[in-house]
């Protein structure tokens, strides 16, 4: 039974230690490659002033190989950006990522040729390869370049298309939520047809009884009108009640007859 909890135990603290070094270990390689990532984005800052200087301070062949160099490192790196920044969204764009690699391998080519041939004492022979270079420089940059507009134009239509789908949507609920806003105006409309209707039914029952169309009694005499209610009735219909008579009232006298 020791034996057994002493294994388990080992076993426990191996895995941690285990654990701890896969940590430690991932956690160096991330370091170093942020390191990396940043020497190389200084290294690249460095290296564009550079020539940004060289295609500014220098003329003759220095400058033009400057100038072909950097335009051939924005093109490129503008197009990386532009690809990696769209393929988080639009999964599409890994076909283009492919063949961007391809003419990645172009590009650098040529921007190491270009840079051996700024070490080049030779500046006659290099000035006669100057126009193989910038042929070569612009097709890749063009390559470049159609890439870079093809996936944002692709990147703005969806964007596009996606706001004309939520404008309709919106559209489509602002209505819903003005239902109420007609509801009382419907219900107005549907009392005062129900009254209508109720007028004509009532109107349709038969024409009111007249003095002139009374029916006649059985002497062949129209009958009398009966009187309007609230008015004063004969005295003959409605004879006065007699007045209570009590016990401790005094009799009256009789009326004297002379």
């Amino acid at each position: 039974m020791e034996a057994a909890l002493i294994i388990f135990a080992l076993m426990v603290l191996f895995t941690f230690l285990g654990l701890g070094v896969y940590a430690t270990v991932k956690v160096v390689q991330a370091t170093k490659r942020g390191v990396d990532r940043t020497i190389t984005q200084a290294r690249r800052t460095v290296e564009d002033t550079t020539l940004r200087a060289k295609s500014f301070g220098q003329v003759g062949v220095t400058g033009a190989l400057a100038q072909l160099r950097l335009d051939l490192r924005t093109a490129m790196r503008a197009t990386e950006q532009a690809l990696q920044d769209g393929v988080r969204v639009d999964a599409s764009l890994h076909e283009s990522i492919a063949l961007f690699e391809r003419l990645s391998a172009h590009g650098r080519e040529l921007d190491d040729e270009l840079k051996r041939l700024e070490q080049d004492p030779d500046r006659g022979r290099i000035a006669e390869r100057l126009p193989d270079l910038r042929e070569r420089t612009a097709k890749i940059k063009q390559a470049a370049d159609s890439l870079r507009w093809a996936a944002r134009d692709r990147a703005q239509r969806f964007a596009q298309d996606d706001l004309s789908t939520l404008s309709a949507q919106i559209e489509v609920e602002s209505d819903a939520l003005r239902d109420w806003q007609r509801e009382p105006v419907d219900d107005l409309a549907a009392a005062a047809a129900a009254w209508d209707a109720s007028q004509a039914n009532g109107a349709a029952a038969g024409p009111a009884q007249t003095p002139g169309n009374a029916p006649a009694n059985a002497s062949g005499q129209p009958a009398a009108a009966s009187p309007a209610w609230g008015a004063d009735q004969p005295q003959a219909l409605n004879p006065a009640a007699p007045a209570p008579q009590y016990p401790w009232q005094k009799a009256r006298r009789p009326e004297s007859t002379t």
